[in-house]
């Protein structure tokens, strides 16, 4: 086989595997990971991107974080909002026990859950309820107090009789309390 053939082909197949990662203009993009307090929020649900987006009134992404309450309580809630749709998703994550960076498994009535409520298919996923299917993890890479700064990474599978199931996959939040 002649070599600039083989170079070109290889240069060609290098080139269209970038283009498939890079969005189209206007495409949504997952935010960068980021550990500095950039109050971003991201992930993929079921292999769409998904972050937050549109108001209510009220913010459409918080974190709090309370050492003091449950040996350490963390909530992180989303929201996509379109209210002349009345097409309103939140995704959340919580969890008490809460003192250092790591890993935490979520799962269903656990000390560590996710959860999801979508208003369009009526399906409420929340991990307290017996019912709810919740496995995956949270894994916090920054918890620094004096900064007041959270931030870290997330999967996780939801699953209820009557509802679709919920993928979540490549979550990152960086948020500045």
């Amino acid at each position: 086989m002649n070599r600039p053939y083989l170079y070109a082909a290889l240069l060609l197949l290098t080139q269209c595997s970038k283009c498939k990662d890079d969005p189209k203009p206007g495409q949504d993009k997952l935010p960068p990971v980021t550990q500095e307090g950039e109050n971003t929020f991201g992930c993929l649900l079921n292999g769409q991107v998904w972050t937050p987006r549109g108001n209510d009134g009220f913010s459409n992404y918080t974190v709090d974080y309370d050492p003091t309450r449950a040996q350490g309580t963390l909530s992180i809630a989303a929201a996509r909002i379109r209210s002349a749709t009345n097409d309103h998703q939140t995704l959340g994550l919580f969890s008490d026990s809460i003192q250092a960076t790591g890993t935490y498994r979520l799962r269903t009535q656990g000390r560590h859950g996710a959860g999801m409520m979508d208003v369009r298919t009526g399906c409420q996923y929340y991990a307290v309820d017996a019912s709810t299917y919740c496995r995956g993890r949270l894994t916090l890479t920054r918890l620094d107090r004096q900064a007041g700064i959270v931030a870290g990474t997330f999967e996780f599978v939801l699953a209820k009789p009557g509802c679709d199931t919920v993928r979540v996959t490549e979550g990152r939040f960086d948020k500045k309390l």
